[in-house]
């Protein structure tokens, strides 16, 4: 069942309901008010009969008014019938108990079948309790009663097919942005990713739907532009190594080469080599960082530890790399030194931020400053290279991207994307401030205080990255 139908049916139900509810109010109000009525003409039928007779000696017929099948018999306080006046016959049945509830305030009410029945105390002239019953069928109420159920039946069940066409419509046109919506979300595909939907009406929960799928769709262009970009640019930096190396087989070959040229060939070769190597493992560490979330493991790690054996490492490959790492003020508690994370992540985001910082540095020198504050860390990466231009921050996070004047020093372009998605992944952030000529500071916050935390260090249990 579709959701138009669906519309149209409760809300037939709905409005069938309610105006059966007023349909069955009128006609039990009416109910009542009609034996209401009857009652008092009973009542007056009585009193008027036993002062008749009373005062005249005989109840003339012709001067009271009419009822159906009226009858009036008139009780002792014993129960003895002293008078009876009407065509029916039998009499009224009407029991003893019945008889004894009547009271002076208290008329007591009877009703078998079409006839009704009323029961009065009088009091005559010498004291005697007197008790009236009067009854009769109400011919015209309940003949305009039936009518009256007829009326509602009839209009509640035309209501029911008013209801149901205004039901259809009223869905119709409700669902009739859904119908455009999916219209135009069908027509939206890879090649045209770039489109966004639209709705007439602005301010109701269709449009806000349609801009939370735009924002959707806009986050799905980003990557999707990314990916096209990542894998042009990764194909053709793996592309480049293997040309080169293929290039220097088929010079090698032409003709026969002494030892000494083999051997050069030979470490030309394996310096491809080693950057093909290079370029996958980044490719490999950053699809890591992208991909295989869930997969990560947080634990407790020291940010200074993770400092010192990233300056080591760096240091033992590259002699000539200087890197100073400074505290500006150590916690008196060794705990704020700890944060949670993945230790390997940290370590290979640390590591890009100082080979970057010797490598794009005359100089080859580079310095860490720590600084510690109330539930974070604050770490500053500078060095005094090249600078980068304001064009170029704003794109040195892609993947692959290099500055034009930085096409002659070894590289791929994939370090400071991993770096900012490593951050990322630790709820931290990363921001670059740079000056040509003067060098370049990235400034990196991570916190060191939060629920997870608390719980790793009270456990001493690692925790994956979907449990945070």
């Amino acid at each position: 069942m579709n959701i138009r139908t669906r519309l149209t049916l409760l809300f037939v139900l709905l409005v069938a309901s309610i105006v059966l509810l007023f349909t069955v109010s009128v006609y039990y109000l009416y109910d009542q008010f009609r034996e209401q009525e009857f009652q008092q003409r009973l009542q007056e039928k009585a009193f008027t009969t036993i002062r008749l007779r009373e005062d005249v000696g005989e109840v003339p017929q012709a001067d009271l008014p009419v009822i159906t099948n009226e009858q009036v018999t008139v009780y002792n306080k014993r129960g003895v019938v002293l008078f009876n006046q009407g065509n029916q016959r039998p009499r009224f049945p009407v029991t003893p108990d019945f008889l004894r509830k009547i009271t002076l305030r208290q008329p007591q009410y009877i009703r078998i079948g079409d006839l009704e029945a009323v029961g009065v105390l009088h009091l005559n002239s010498r004291g005697e309790v007197l008790l009236i019953v009067a009854s009769g069928n109400d011919r015209y109420g309940l003949t305009k009663l039936d009518r009256l159920r007829e009326i509602l039946f009839s209009g509640w069940l035309l209501s029911l097919i008013i209801v149901g066409i205004s039901g259809y419509l009223f869905a119709t046109d409700a669902l009739r942005p859904v119908a455009e919506l999916i219209t135009q979300v069908n027509a939206i595909s890879a090649t045209n990713i770039h489109q966004r939907l639209s709705v007439g009406r602005q301010r109701d929960e269709l449009a806000d739907l349609a801009r939370t799928f735009n924002d959707l769709l806009t986050r799905l262009e980003e990557a999707f532009v990314l990916q096209k970009s990542f894998v042009s640019h990764a194909s053709h930096e793996l592309r480049t190594p293997l040309t080169v190396m293929m290039g220097q087989i088929e010079v090698t070959r032409l003709q026969a080469r002494t030892t000494e040229e083999y051997e050069v060939a030979f470490d030309a070769l394996l310096d491809e080599v080693k950057s093909m190597i290079r370029l996958v493992n980044g490719l490999l560490e950053l699809a890591r960082a992208n991909s295989d979330i869930v997969t990560l493991n947080y634990q407790p790690v020291r940010i200074d530890e993770l400092l010192w054996q990233a300056q080591s490492l760096i240091v033992s490959k590259k002699p000539d790399y200087e890197i100073d790492i400074d505290f500006d003020n150590l916690p008196v508690q060794e705990e704020d030194l700890v944060i949670i994370g993945e230790e390997s992540l940290l370590q290979t985001a640390f590591q890009n931020l100082m080979e970057n910082g010797c490598k794009y540095s005359p100089d080859n020198r580079m310095s860490v400053r720590i600084l510690f504050m109330p539930g974070k860390i604050k770490l500053t990466f500078s060095d005094h290279g090249y600078g980068i231009s304001q064009s170029d921050i704003a794109h040195i996070f892609e993947p692959f991207y290099r500055s034009e004047s930085t096409m002659t020093i070894t590289g791929h372009g994939i370090g400071l994307a991993l770096t900012q998605r490593i951050i990322e992944l630790h709820h931290g952030s990363i921001e670059v401030e740079s000056t040509l000529g003067e060098g370049t500071s990235f400034r990196i916050t991570l916190p060191t205080s939060s629920p997870l935390k608390k719980q790793v260090l009270l456990t001493g249990e690692p925790m994956s990255s979907n449990s945070q």
